[in-house]
């Protein structure tokens, strides 16, 4: 009895130190936590959902605060399943990364616009080709040309 006490201590000790890693997924992040939670039930502890919720909610990274605010504000905590939290998340997640996605693709388009453009100065493009086909055609030399 006292080894499946000092066990279910330090389970619950892993669960009140938990936080959402830089860079985690939503979907990892809640693996992780109910990996822990279903350890804790294991040694017959009656961990609440609402416990589990507000846990999560507390132990997200920063860039969900935003989201997190506008949950608690909107919801009942209490009512609230994990499932639900875990969806309202992913969806924040993925617009989060559709957003950066977007911004790094306007990017890399505008580097590599940039460097076609600066990289074609003085190449030749255009300027470098002598004189012929410019202006007056009397001036350079040239024959009547129709176009």
């Amino acid at each position: 009895m006292k080894v499946k006490r000092s066990q279910l201590q330090a389970v619950r000790r892993e669960f009140e130190t938990f936080q959402m890693k830089q860079g985690e997924s939503v979907n990892d992040y809640f693996s992780r936590t109910m990996a822990v939670v279903n350890k804790m039930r294991l040694y017959d502890d009656q961990m609440t959902n609402v416990t589990i919720v507000e846990k999560l909610l507390r132990s997200m990274t920063p860039k969900f605060d935003y989201v997190i605010c506008l949950i608690k504000e909107s919801n009942d905590i209490d009512e609230l399943s994990i499932d639900e939290l875990q969806s309202a998340l992913q969806v924040h997640e993925e617009k989060v990364n559709r957003s950066n996605n977007i911004t790094t693709e306007e990017q890399a388009l505008t580097a590599s616009t940039f460097t076609e453009s600066s990289g074609s100065r003085g190449r030749g493009r255009g300027s470098g080709r002598g004189r012929e086909g410019r202006g007056n055609p009397e001036e350079n030399g040239s024959k009547d040309l129709n176009f």
